[in-house]
């Protein structure tokens, strides 16, 4: 007698067999992504408190640009959670989150001055560093949406 339990009918495929690892790159550009993502809501979240308890000239546009800053953050970390457990859907926002990002580091970088030009660069690279991660073939056919998986 046999003591393995064998997977129910109504069991997926999927479930009973251990899904293969992600890929380094998809690893990494879900890394950068939530890096992103938890410097908006912490920006957002300094924003809110400046509004209510700081010094700031309109404490309503303070507060309100906290608040919108903590909803666009959902955004790059959903799709880094989706790129972590390898979710065909999450390369779309994380991309589209990356073609957000790179208007913000021009604007950061002509605004001149030495922080604004650091987070500027800091945040180009990044952006450039997910799109080459995330439209590489390794990541793509992690994702079920390579070549390897058209073919079929």
């Amino acid at each position: 007698m046999s003591t393995k339990p064998t997977p129910s009918p109504a069991t997926p495929a999927s479930a009973a067999r251990p899904a293969a690892p992600l890929p380094r790159r998809l690893t990494a550009a879900a890394a950068l992504t939530a890096l992103e993502g938890l410097a908006l809501a912490g920006l957002g979240v300094y924003m809110l408190l400046v509004g209510i308890f700081g010094d700031a000239d309109s404490p309503r546009q303070a507060e309100t640009g906290g608040v919108t800053l903590l909803v666009l953050a959902a955004l790059p970390l959903i799709a880094a959670r989706g790129l972590r457990l390898g979710r065909r859907w999450s390369r779309g926002p994380a991309l589209i989150t990356q073609l957000m990002a790179l208007p913000v580091a021009w604007t950061l970088w002509t605004g001149g001055g030495g922080a604004m030009t650091a987070a500027a660069v800091a945040l180009a690279l990044a952006a450039v560093a997910v799109v080459g991660l995330l439209v590489n073939p390794t990541a793509t056919e992690a994702l079920g949406i390579g070549p390897a998986e058209q073919s079929r």
